[in-house]
């Protein structure tokens, strides 16, 4: 009995030392037997969505009176507003900062900023809407871009294209090794789309006041995406 679990026992040391030895091996040769690489993909998305942040900013002594200030001119902005009915219009944030002396060690006034943030698909009431803001309010930012759905549906076109990449290059590299192959792994990269023209930084005054509609074009923007994945070569 005793000499029975030595062997036992023996056995199963030199089995765990063999696995112990040829697990490297047997690594090595499965990582030699694997290839990873890359394909990219992309697709024209319209920018149909117009996007735009208008602010207001005012400076004063009294912070009360320059809140009211601030108020009156978004106020009059979101009443403006409701008349353009496909113009979504949000609060984007207001903010409150002293405003210091020279030598930095005194308040001497305060600045409030307060944002407004329009987004549509229909151009034309978003040019004439900040047409008319502009005698009240600054243009922070104007840009077109592709709507969610609309660029949804580009990055799905391209995540297509982007595999038949992958499966062509896969075919070409276990064609030239003289073996097949199998998708050991694949993660798919949505890269996104290239920034969207931005327009100048438009300052709001008294001459503004019968301004012109904003001009807004809306073009294209490339959406890609990547796929890196491994594939196994097999005899």
């Amino acid at each position: 009995m005793t000499v029975a679990r030595h062997l036992s026992a023996a056995t199963l040391v030199a089995a765990l030392a063999a696995l112990a030895f040829s697990s490297p091996a047997l690594a090595a040769e499965e990582k030699a037997r694997t290839v990873d690489f890359s394909a990219e993909a992309s697709r024209p998305a319209s920018n149909d969505l117009a996007v735009a942040q208008l602010y207001v900013e005012q400076s004063g002594s009294d912070p009360a009176a320059l809140a009211q200030q601030v108020n009156r001119a978004i106020a009059s902005a979101l009443a403006s507003a409701r008349a353009y009915g496909d113009v979504k219009v949000q609060s984007a944030g207001t903010s409150t900062s002293p405003v210091y002396g020279k030598n930095g060690s005194k308040i001497e006034g305060w600045r409030m900023r307060s944002d407004l943030r329009l987004e549509t698909r229909n151009v034309g009431q978003m040019s004439e809407l900040i047409g008319k803001l502009q005698g009240s309010l600054a243009v922070a930012q104007m840009s077109m871009q592709p709507a969610p759905e609309t660029r949804r549906k580009a990055a799905d076109e391209a995540t297509t294209d982007a595999i038949r990449a992958f499966e062509q290059r896969a075919g070409l590299v276990s064609s030239a090794m003289g073996k097949r192959y199998t998708i050991r792994h694949l993660n798919i990269s949505d890269g996104g789309f290239r920034p969207p023209q931005v327009y100048a930084r438009m300052q709001a005054s008294s001459v503004m006041m019968d301004s012109a509609p904003a001009p807004l074009e809306g073009g294209e923007s490339e959406v890609s995406v990547t796929i890196n994945g491994t594939i196994e070569l097999i005899d």
